[in-house]
């Protein structure tokens, strides 16, 4: 370890946050609570009993539920001390019952509480959200923070509304709550103006800046009079009129050669030239339209279905917090947050409870920052943790095994039937068609040359070149002497390759990898290298 300032965290963010985050530590807090970006769930409200409320809503990811968590997370809460948060989470559980959104509520409403904890006196927080929830989080985020803290409900137009609503008006936002802990939060206010488009100016903007130099530089005419009437040493004749100036005789003068200084006509009082383009511009308001979604032909585009823009970070931090700043995102996803975060020189702090999210983080930071420095937690270092690992969760071990080769999770990583298929490798043998070889990741038990039989039928049936059998367990003799029967994939250019290539986990911790021709090992597309870096050399 390096003992770098920013850090990135595999686990649960409510453990980590009590166990490795200090009191008032951190200046910003953004986060970004999962929700299910590929499918309608119209059960959030929906009892444990089967009955349905009248209202249905299109919701978070189904990973949340009223069960044995949520009751753990409620009852944190009631003994949490803060009386205010307890409360009101109890008057929404008689309003609600215990059903997935009482679950959802019950389960942040405790990491708020220790969001809230770990922030300065001069912090922030900002919590996206969609507006299933927003008006309940709201109420929960007065009831952690003091409503005398509440700041903005931004709204940010994240799509184009479509046309297909027949029954009601077409949803395309997201709303940003922003709150403070104390009453002087960090603010920079020159941050929160953008340049005019002097194609496009408001129409008072253009009646303002009349005026237009020889070169088309926009400009008003603005008072040069003194508004204190009592400075004698400001009093003086000046183009044949005589008042109470703002500036000095010579300063006058000098502007007056430079053009800055002009008199339409004689005897007239000398006005001065202000210029649009050295105006702050135009003040952001609380109705973002102005940063576009991430699209299917982005360049920053990752692949991750939820990925915010990093211009949206970038506003969100430039207004609220300072380089040197500590920003932390408790549930950071693909890491835009972070990825932010390190461009504009801040440390920062990286949560997320799946493998995928922080290989996917880890990579995109050496891609975009190759001197970046990070370290990395709660991720196996060697085979007693990856057998620990084993042990607790099958499917995140399975997805930390996939981003040890760089692999890309058969379906994104979700749970479910997988008809053999763990990951997949992408490989281009002619440097043009591209193929795949196919992934089974075994974490435990007894492996046999059975599971080989069923990866040789599972690559004919994908119609893929190789497959790769990744074990926890030592492979039997009988298991190696299949998988070298099955025979060698002849790539056109690089030669012949073992259709079927057994790796074990200790191999991987000792740099092995799958022997593949011309591998694209990016699970995601691969981040742009950014032009400016803050950190020193990259230690992970």
């Amino acid at each position: 370890m390096s003992g770098a300032p920013n850090k990135l965290w595999y686990g649960d963010n409510l453990a980590v946050l009590r166990d490795h985050v200090a009191d008032e530590s951190v200046d910003l807090v953004y986060l970004d609570p999962p929700f299910n970006s590929n499918a309608t769930y119209n059960v959030l409200f929906k009892s444990p009993g089967g009955e349905s409320s009248q209202a249905q809503f299109e919701a978070f990811d189904d990973t949340w539920h009223w069960n044995e968590t949520a009751e753990r997370a409620f009852d944190d809460v009631m003994e949490s001390g803060n009386t205010d948060a307890a409360e009101m989470l109890r008057a929404m559980r008689a309003f609600l019952k215990e059903n997935d959104m009482m679950a959802y509520l019950a389960m942040m409403a405790v990491r708020l509480i220790e969001l809230h904890r770990v922030l300065k006196p001069t912090g922030s927080l900002y919590l996206h959200c969609d507006p299933t929830a927003s008006h309940y989080l709201k109420i929960l985020l007065d009831a952690v923070f003091g409503k005398e803290n509440y700041s903005n409900e931004i709204i940010w137009k994240r799509t184009t509304a479509k046309s297909l609503m027949s029954r009601r008006f077409a949803t395309n936002h997201d709303v940003i709550l922003y709150y403070s802990k104390g009453k002087e939060p960090r603010w920079n206010e020159d941050s929160i103006f953008t340049a005019y488009d002097e194609d496009a100016l408001p129409e008072k903007t253009s009646a303002k800046y009349s005026h237009l130099d020889p070169d088309g530089r926009r400009y008003r005419l603005d008072s040069l009079i003194n508004p204190n009437p009592n400075r004698p040493n400001l009093t003086y004749e000046f183009l044949g009129v005589t008042k109470v100036w703002r500036w000095t005789k010579q300063r006058m003068q000098e502007a007056y050669q430079a053009g800055i200084v002009v008199q339409n006509a004689p005897g007239r009082v000398p006005q001065m030239k202000r210029y649009l383009d050295e105006q702050r511009g135009l003040a952001i308001d609380d109705v973002w339209t102005d940063i576009f979604p991430i699209n299917s032909q982005a360049q920053e585009r990752l692949g991750y279905p939820t990925q915010k823009p990093l211009a949206l970070l970038e506003r969100i931090l430039a207004a609220s917090s300072n380089p040197g700043d500590v920003v932390l995102d408790p549930f950071c996803g693909c890491g835009t947050t972070v990825h932010a975060a390190q461009k504009l020189g801040r440390n920062w702090i990286g949560i997320d409870v799946t493998h995928l999210a922080i290989s996917l983080i880890r990579r995109r930071l050496i891609d975009a920052f190759p001197h970046a420095k990070f370290d990395v937690f709660g991720v196996p270092r060697d085979e007693g943790g990856a057998r620990k690992l084993a042990e607790d969760d099958k499917h995140q071990f399975q997805l930390w095994a996939l981003s040890m080769i760089d692999a890309q999770p058969y379906k994104g990583g979700r749970k479910g039937a997988d008809g053999g298929v763990d990951g997949y490798l992408y490989f281009k043998p002619d440097g043009k068609i591209v193929e795949k070889a196919i992934v089974s990741v075994k974490g435990g038990g007894n492996v046999g040359v059975s599971m080989i039989r069923d990866l040789i039928a599972t690559v004919d049936r994908e119609k893929a070149k190789i497959g790769v059998f990744l074990t926890l367990e030592d492979p039997t003799t009988v298991m190696r002497r299949e998988a070298t029967a099955a025979g060698l994939y002849a790539s056109p250019m690089h030669g012949k390759f073992e259709k079927i290539q057994i790796l074990t986990i200790e191999d991987l911790f000792s740099g092995k990898k799958p022997h593949l021709p011309w591998i694209d090992p990016s699970v995601f597309r691969k981040a742009k290298r950014e032009k400016s870096e803050t950190q020193g050399a990259l230690d992970v």
